[in-house]
């Protein structure tokens, strides 16, 4: 097998509503068959203008309560209110499950890495952004890359961020080794390995979190893998999310009790 090569994309300006980031990458690094292209979420919401100012955002009663509770910005809330499909946990911060599966802190939305008074929020359908990049790249360069889409989340247990893949074209994110056998011979029974996951996390490493300027990153010589592309719990099997919510309504029946 071929060494894994791992390439930050340089030289992206500033993204602005109506970029073609496919045609900026191609650009500034030529891609090869079989490689994958990771992209921020950020530049790609940029470049589609999924973005709003504060000032035209209006909070609702339950924007500005969380507000209160949550120490922030009102109209900042009701656009994470606006992105989520349903509200998991309102405090210490909101945490919600998009439309799409994936579940974030306030809906993935975001105020940096963009200008001041503004808000970016993820793609509305980032499976379908991920094939639209790949079909575009495939016109512009002829080649065949896959894409991942990234966004920077927390997780449960632990401290600090990572990259994650919220959508992926062109391969399978799950790389499934049930009814393979291990060293010794023991057939694995559960083994399913989140691969898109592993690699937008490095993608992370590579694009950093602050200035870098390194929203792009291609990975080369990959080796191909099987599996399916059931990356999200089922509800009846998430059972982080049932005793969050279960908590939830526990602590509302606890506070209008005590009103």
């Amino acid at each position: 097998m071929e060494q894994i090569q791992v390439m930050g994309v340089r030289g992206l300006p500033l993204i602005h509503a109506g970029d073609n980031i496919a045609a900026m990458i191609c650009e500034r690094m030529p891609v090869q068959d079989g490689d994958i292209l990771c992209i921020a979420s950020t530049i790609y919401s940029k470049a589609k203008g999924y973005t709003k100012t504060l000032a035209s955002i209006t909070p609702s009663e339950r924007a500005q309560r969380l507000a209160k509770l949550n120490g922030e910005d009102p109209r900042f809330v009701q656009a994470v209110l606006d992105a989520s499909a349903d509200i998991i946990m309102e405090h210490p911060f909101i945490l919600s499950e998009l439309s799409f599966g994936h579940i974030g802190v306030r809906a993935g939305v975001d105020q940096s890495n963009i200008e001041d008074g503004m808000v970016i929020f993820l793609p509305p359908d980032p499976m379908k952004a991920a094939g639209e990049l790949q079909e575009e790249i495939r016109t512009l360069a002829r080649k065949d890359v896959g894409i991942i889409i990234t966004d920077t989340c927390g997780r449960s247990f632990r401290r600090g961020q990572t990259g994650n893949a919220i959508g992926w074209s062109g391969f399978c994110a799950i790389r499934d080794f049930r009814g393979d056998t291990d060293l010794f011979g023991h057939v694995l029974k559960i083994t399913e390995e989140a691969v898109v996951d592993e690699i937008a996390g490095f993608a992370n490493f590579v694009m950093g979190e602050s200035n870098n300027g390194v929203p792009a990153v291609i990975f080369r010589n990959c080796p191909k893998w099987t599996g399916h592309d059931s990356l999200y719990f089922k509800n009846d099997e998430d059972i982080t999310k049932r005793v969050l919510k279960k908590e939830g309504r526990h602590q509302e029946m606890a506070k209008n009790r005590i009103v």
